[in-house]
């Protein structure tokens, strides 16, 4: 084993930003929503430049490649460069949008304009 250490996994995730606290990434990581080099990760786990991460947030899988370690959570442009998604998780992504965009209903109508209303109203007068 290198004598080379990383971050633990749980803060890795958190520094980039994937999860909100170090606890909800634990949390993830416990229930089985990681993966380390396709094997179910612990939190404890140290990280190193090349790893795959498989990551499980609610309906949408995430494949990202580590391209640098981080024990500190920075801004979002900076959590952006300690990872790269890989083509195969951008794609997947792309086809679950599509997806989403096809089985939804196109909004019929919207809100009442004023003749409209009018004619709510003297239909109700009428009916009362």
């Amino acid at each position: 084993m290198s004598t080379e250490t990383g971050p633990r996994i749980d803060k890795w995730l958190w520094a980039a930003r994937f999860f909100k606290t170090r606890g909800l990434a634990k949390t993830a990581i416990d229930g089985g929503h990681i993966h380390l080099n396709g094997v179910r990760a612990k939190p404890a786990r140290t990280l190193r430049c090349g790893d795959l991460l498989d990551i499980t947030v609610g309906t949408r899988r995430i494949s990202v490649v580590v391209e640098a370690l981080s024990e500190s959570r920075g801004s979002a442009t900076v959590a952006q460069q300690l990872y790269t998604e890989t083509p195969e998780s951008i794609a997947h992504a792309d086809a679950m949008r599509a997806q989403r965009a096809a089985q939804a209903e196109p909004r019929q109508g919207g809100r009442p304009t004023k003749r409209d209303r009018r004619a709510i109203h003297r239909f109700n007068e009428d009916a009362g």
